[in-house]
């Protein structure tokens, strides 16, 4: 593997095939989770942190994306909470304690499922959350690296990590410690995880969206809001889930 962009190039490319060819059935399973919330009148509830808050905005608001998600933050518990700003530090997501408190201010209706995002899938909010979300009935999909999470100790009391805890567990194939380019001295460059959990996550999305047509029903898919009148069709279907969804910070 070359330390080059042609060399991330081809890393990319065959790790985008190999995830894609292993999630096949993951994503129809996936998919089944969400159709049924869906026709039930959930939502979908996505959640990361880090950088893995970056799957939880491709789910949620997103132009060509369904309307009835959701973009659950650890920012959520100031903005939402009433915690102090000082609170959201660097290995907040490590802590446990604060799953609760989230899950309280957020607006999860029991017919929700849930799409959590974590490399390592290790991180105490993290599994506690996932914790928290199977013991109150949703469906839970996960989106995790097996590899790193299979390296790597649990940071919760119980040990469990988020693929122990998921209905269903989509390999994003990232390496042990994302990036994919070794260095002459050790470490390495080139993270491979947000563009894989991108895939994944838009191929769940396209499969909802086939069935929902298939089936004939009109899907609630987002238009860019950068095209003309775009904002009368986005806001009219964001008016059914008024109270479950928010945009924004």
């Amino acid at each position: 593997m070359a330390l080059s962009p042609e060399g991330y190039l081809d890393v990319v490319t065959e790790t985008v095939a190999r995830v894609a060819a292993g999630a096949r059935d993951g994503v129809r399973r996936a998919a089944d989770l969400v159709i049924g919330a869906l026709r039930a009148g959930g939502v979908v509830q996505a959640f990361g942190t880090g950088h893995s808050e970056a799957l939880a905005m491709e789910i949620a608001g997103r132009a060509g994306g369904l309307v009835p998600t959701n973009r659950i933050a650890l920012r959520d518990l100031v903005l939402r909470g009433g915690e102090p700003a000082d609170i959201l530090g660097p290995t907040l997501e490590r802590d446990p304690t604060v799953a609760r408190r989230l899950y309280e201010v957020t607006p999860i209706d029991s017919r929700d499922v849930f799409v959590i995002a974590s490399n390592s899938g290790v991180n105490g909010t993290i599994v506690e959350f996932a914790s928290l979300v199977k013991e109150r009935g949703h469906g839970l999909i996960a989106i995790t690296s097996r590899e790193h999470s299979a390296g790597v100790a649990s940071r919760h009391p119980s040990g469990r990590k988020l693929g122990d805890l998921a209905d269903v567990v989509l390999d994003n194939g990232a390496p042990y410690g994302d990036a994919a380019l070794p260095l002459p001295g050790g470490g390495a460059v080139g993270a491979v995880s947000s563009i894989t959990a991108a895939l994944l996550a838009q191929q769940i999305v396209v499969e909802v969206v086939r069935r929902l047509v298939e089936a004939g029903e009109t899907p609630p898919v987002y238009l860019s809001a950068n095209i003309p009148d775009s904002d009368h069709h986005n806001n009219a279907l964001e008016a059914r889930y008024a109270g479950r969804i928010r945009r924004g910070a």
